[in-house]
């Protein structure tokens, strides 16, 4: 039952509406979704809408997830941070195209649940971590690509600053209008930031 739905999950959520990248697509019908929400929630797990995950928080809608991968142009050997680990769905996501994923999660709770739910679904190159997303991880820095899944008010520089030169940064920002923004580090000190899709994620907070 979960796998046909999967597959019209991709075909009708992702496929239909432009997602094209063959790693992205093959990661979706790989990943099962309906592991990572709550046991309430299973009936509706391929919809394409947020769904809630307990405390305060959200597994968000697939083609967002799915465009914002997309977008980072992920390859094979990148090493990747993500902010905001909720269920631990994107960073077995990701994990399924990259060569290692740093996960961040503010929240005690959820931390513990995707640490466990991760290690007992045998994704090794995913690290989850129990800290503050606006600190980043400065000890595996720097990184190929960042993904944020909450929004900050503004674009985190400490964030930035954590990305190789040519490393890109997809995030959602806004406080009562949030826009998605996909970050490149052309140099040192040199930033290229470019405007995408409005959207509506929880908070990141401290």
């Amino acid at each position: 039952m979960f796998e046909k739905m999967r597959k019209a999950m991709v075909e009708n959520q992702l496929s239909n509406r432009g997602i094209k990248d063959p790693r992205v697509i093959a990661a979706f019908l790989e990943v099962e979704r309906h592991l990572f929400v709550r046991k309430e929630e299973i009936e509706f797990a391929y919809n394409d809408y947020p769904l809630p995950i307990g405390y305060g928080q959200t597994i968000s809608q697939p083609y967002i997830v799915a465009y914002m991968m997309e977008k980072l142009k992920i390859e094979k050997d990148d090493v990747i941070l993500e902010v905001g680990t909720g269920s631990g769905y994107e960073a077995a996501l990701i994990s399924k195209i990259a060569k290692q994923v740093f996960t961040l999660e503010v929240d005690s709770n959820l931390y513990l649940e995707s640490k466990e739910k991760l290690d007992r679904l045998g994704y090794k190159n995913v690290e989850v971590l129990n800290r503050n997303g606006f600190e980043g991880y400065e000890e595996k820095a720097p990184y190929d690509a960042i993904i944020v899944s909450a929004a900050p008010r503004e674009i985190p520089e400490n964030l930035i600053s954590q990305l190789k030169i040519g490393g890109r940064m997809i995030l959602p920002a806004g406080e009562f209008r949030q826009q998605l923004f996909y970050i490149e580090r052309n140099d040192i000190d040199e930033f290229s930031v470019t405007g995408l899709v409005y959207v509506k994620f929880v908070p990141m907070i401290k």
